[in-house]
């Protein structure tokens, strides 16, 4: 390297680390209404507004707590979170187009995930042009992982892994399923699903004997149902968001279509799927990343039972994995902050890839890509009530074959 190309090199991490200090210092130098914001673009209304609220609610519990208290310590400072969040109306261009005003016109320091991996792809793109740490819950596509952006990190675990938990559960089950029919939307999150899926039921020795896409944003089932009435899979695995998922059920339902076993990804694990399917809810099977264990503890919410009664009491339903992995999403960004001690995006960005923290969600490690790793716990819905049923092994009796919509209680 040349002398002039040196000098020029140490030039700018002199003068980004003189920015660093001169912008600590001159927060110390503010009133205590100093603030460090963070933006998000959420789907607040449109077809993916019931689980949008799931971060709406989650992101602004998360500020709170952390406000109340004390903040985010910023070496001997200490300073309040501020939360810009934007209606992105189930829409990911205008998602996009939102939150690239919140970095450039309305100065964020920092980036939360919207909910979805398409619109998390999008904002991922712009975190990494305009080099803003971005930690998001939302999307758990190994597409947005695999691009290389340096400022993104998702506290999802990756979508190809969803249904290796069930599949090692199908393994032991009595009587055998045999054949597997898979059912997936058109999003980034279903295809990296569907794709890492088949290849786990061709090693475990399943027969796919359907594998059918619907649209997101157009879902119609009856064709899919006929599918399913025609091939009489033993085992259904069904990949899409919350609302799709209900329509679906109660089609099923409609036309006595059943399976012996029926595992759902996002759906089953929600307060609203159990609310607006009823008993219909019941032996549905699912999978989450988390539970509200008393195990899991943090420094803001003291442990995740406790996390839970307080978010129910304060919002008025049960929080599931997805509130979780958003909470989860505001405590590294503060936790990278305060090792950082500063808010300069590289040296956060820096930190976020050090951080290893327990929290209410688990703990929180991002790999090399940017992406956490955790196991998914297989769960079904019994009584109204959703119970843990196979982790490693068995943890509870999966009501199991079950029977058809017409012989049901």
């Amino acid at each position: 390297m040349t002398l002039s190309v040196l000098k020029t090199a140490n030039s700018r991490v002199w003068r980004r680390n003189l920015a660093a200090v001169v912008l600590t210092l001159g927060m110390a130098a503010c009133t205590g209404n100093d603030t460090v914001t963070l933006g998000t673009a959420l789907q607040l209304t449109g077809n993916l507004a019931a689980s949008g609220r799931y971060y709406r609610d989650a992101y602004q519990f998360a500020v709170d707590r952390i406000n109340e208290q004390g903040g985010v310590a910023i070496g001997e400072f200490r300073y309040k979170l501020a939360l810009k969040i934007r209606d992105n109306q189930s829409d990911a261009s205008r998602s996009a187009r939102l939150q690239e005003e919140l970095i450039t016109g309305e100065r964020v320091n920092f980036l939360l995930g919207s909910y979805s991996s398409t619109d998390v792809l999008a904002g991922a793109a712009l975190a990494d042009k305009y080099q803003v740490p971005m930690v998001q819950g939302g999307g758990a596509s190994s597409r947005i992982f695999a691009r290389g952006y340096r400022y993104v990190f998702g506290t999802l675990p990756a979508a190809d892994d969803y249904f290796r938990s069930t599949i090692e559960m199908l393994r032991q089950l009595n009587p055998a399923p045999k054949t597997v029919a898979m059912v997936m939307g058109d999003d980034p999150f279903d295809i990296a699903l569907a794709q890492g899926t088949q290849v786990l039921l061709r090693a475990a020795g399943f027969d796919v004997v359907l594998s059918q896409q619907y649209s997101e944003r157009t879902p119609n089932f009856y064709n899919i149902v006929t599918l399913l009435e025609a091939r009489a899979p033993d085992v259904l695995l069904w990949s899409g968001h919350e609302a799709s998922a209900i329509t679906f059920v109660r089609q099923l339902k409609s036309r006595n279509v059943s399976s012996n076993l029926a595992a759902f990804t996002t759906a089953v694990s929600t307060a609203n799927f159990r609310a607006a399917l009823g008993n219909d809810a019941n032996y549905a099977f699912g999978m989450t990343p988390w539970l509200p264990s008393e195990r899991l503890k943090d420094r803001w919410f003291g442990d995740a039972a406790q996390f839970s009664t307080a978010f129910q009491a304060k919002f008025g339903y049960a929080p599931d994995y997805h509130v979780a992995a958003a909470v989860a999403a505001v405590e590294a960004l503060v936790h990278a902050i305060e090792a950082a001690r500063t808010i300069e995006s590289e040296d956060v960005r820096e930190a976020l890839a050090k951080v290893d923290f327990d929290s209410i969600y688990g703990r929180i490690r991002f790999g090399e890509d940017g992406q956490i790793d955790l196991p998914q716990t297989v769960i079904q819905i019994q009584n109204g009530n959703v119970v843990e049923i196979f982790g490693r092994d068995f943890v509870n009796r999966p009501l199991y074959p079950v029977p058809p919509w017409n012989r049901r209680s």
